[in-house]
């Protein structure tokens, strides 16, 4: 059998750079996987695995000028957004080496036994352990901050899972290289290089979540290949869990008090996140609810102003740069659909930003208008013009789950009185992970309190792929119930000889 090479590609002109790798066959992803299994036991150990996260973070930085070198060849995102992203990369490890420091991710609790209930509380001790190796895909559109060093990799790796990533073919270069870091940072402080490795291939992520070592899987990508990798975990003999971040449109809702206040600041602000990354973050405002009228004229005049400043830009990759034309061209060509500003191709490699309008009444009456409801990556929005607050919940009614809600209101409004603004906020509730007033979706902070998720398809779990909480989606709680002090884990002994945090119940 012939091995498939694996090539990296540079995006500005589509010509093959290198070869970087071949596609692992079946043997070599089982191998993989067995020995990141085989690496669970000195990866128990938290104080290494927390000066694992540094080292790596470290390392990273030490290589920057070469990583950005190496992403900015294969994606074309640009020196500036690739540093940005490195910096958000490191970060995200050494946040989880402190979140492993300090314990509290471990969930510790304690219930002293109480005879005098009825009926009597035994003794139980509860905390948190990992599940095994973690299958990681990584996305397309954050070479490093969702890929190799990403944050599904850092959390798992904190929690005490080894990893098997399979890379993404938009940027194999990178993967690999950012791979030998994070191996060189296990060797450094004493861990197997094998908590981490990278396979390559559809095939091979196919093996991969077939595994029968594999214990849970983390996803950043379409809902197509999302869904298909979600099946294949819920249709193994042993189902795992699997958090797949699927697709998002991201809906921004303008009201007639915002429109008047602001319109301009409004549209130029539309036109920045729209465009950034050329329109591809996964939390990018792909449908805008704008009012009717003259302020939502001026909110449509300052969009198109904004966009016709901006120089087309590169896709990740030409498959891409083909679906987003195509998209484009099928939701333009439905009845009522305007293109103020035609987006499209820019070039032979390039593409122009634009957005599509239409009336809240078209599509609310369907004749194909659904398609509209579906996110289409690249830099292009749907604004639907609508009459009245009852016409924008309406539209809002159809929507499947978002990662995010964005709403703009007035100044008057965000004083939080009774009324309209309150009821969307209870609206986009439903709909999204993340409500944002007054600000734009994208920039997705990483901190204890962020939420990146939501709703299906947003994602298939509850859980958050960014920030603190991420770690909990590799652990599973386990009570011990009147066991001895002496035959306890170390972190539930009466001692509490690491010095955990814990919650203590009863006397």
């Amino acid at each position: 059998m012939t091995a498939t090479p694996v090539w990296s590609v540079d995006p500005r002109t589509g010509k093959q750079r290198e070869q970087v790798a071949v596609e692992a066959t079946p043997r070599e992803v089982d191998e993989a996987v067995r020995a990141a299994h085989a690496a669970r036991g000195p990866l128990a150990d938290a104080g290494v695995r927390a000066a694992f996260l540094r080292t790596a973070a470290a390392l990273l930085d030490e290589a920057a000028a070469h990583v950005i070198e190496a992403a900015d060849a294969e994606t074309a995102l640009g020196p500036g957004r690739l540093t940005g992203e490195l910096a958000r990369t490191t970060g995200q490890l050494r946040a989880f080496a402190d979140a492993v420091d300090e314990g509290s991710y471990l969930d510790v609790r304690i219930d002293r036994a109480d005879p005098s209930l009825s009926p009597p509380r035994p003794e139980l001790r509860r905390y948190k352990v990992p599940l095994g190796v973690v299958a990681v895909y990584a996305a397309s559109n954050f070479p490093l901050a969702f890929s190799v060093p990403g944050g599904d990799t850092a959390s798992a790796l904190a929690a005490g899972c080894p990893v098997v990533v399979k890379a993404h073919p938009d940027h194999p270069a990178t993967s690999e290289l950012c791979a030998s870091l994070l191996r060189r940072a296990a060797v450094a402080v004493g861990l197997p290089p094998e908590v981490v490795s990278v396979v390559h291939g559809f095939d091979a992520g196919l093996e991969l979540i077939r595994h029968p070592l594999v214990a849970a899987a983390g996803f950043t990508g379409s809902v197509r290949g999302g869904r298909a990798l979600f099946d294949a975990a819920a249709a193994r003999p042993v189902p795992i869990p699997f958090h797949g971040e699927l697709g998002s449109l991201n809906p921004v809702v303008v009201t007639p008090a915002a429109a008047a206040e602001r319109a301009e600041e409004i549209g130029s602000g539309l036109a920045g996140s729209m465009t950034l990354g050329v329109g591809q973050f996964c939390v990018k405002p792909g449908l805008v609810l704008v009012p009717d009228g003259a302020d939502g004229d001026r909110i449509t005049g300052a969009l198109t102003k904004a966009l016709g400043e901006i120089e087309p830009g590169v896709l990740l990759d030409r498959r891409m740069r083909e679906n987003f034309i195509s998209g484009v061209r099928e939701r333009a060509a439905l009845p009522g659909v305007e293109a103020p500003v035609t987006p499209g191709a820019g070039g032979e490699h390039t593409v122009g930003a634009g957005y599509l309008t239409v009336r809240a009444g078209d599509l609310l009456a369907g004749d194909g208008h659904g398609l509209l409801l579906e996110e289409c990556f690249g830099p292009v929005t749907v604004v639907v013009r609508y009459g009245g607050q009852s016409e924008a919940g309406a539209v809002l009614g159809l929507l499947d789950g978002n990662l995010s809600a964005t709403l703009q209101l007035s100044a008057v409004e965000t004083e939080g009185a009774p009324g309209p603004a309150a009821e969307l906020i209870g609206q986009v509730t439903r709909l999204a992970g993340r409500i944002v007033v007054n600000g734009w979706p994208t920039g997705v902070a990483v901190a204890p309190a962020q939420h990146h998720g939501g709703p299906y398809p947003a994602a298939t779990s509850h859980s958050t792929s960014v920030g603190g909480t991420a770690i909990e989606r590799w652990l599973r709680p386990v009570a011990y119930q009147s066991v001895p002090d002496a035959l306890l884990p170390a972190e539930l002994r009466e001692a509490n000889p690491l010095g955990l945090p814990r919650r203590v119940t009863g006397g």
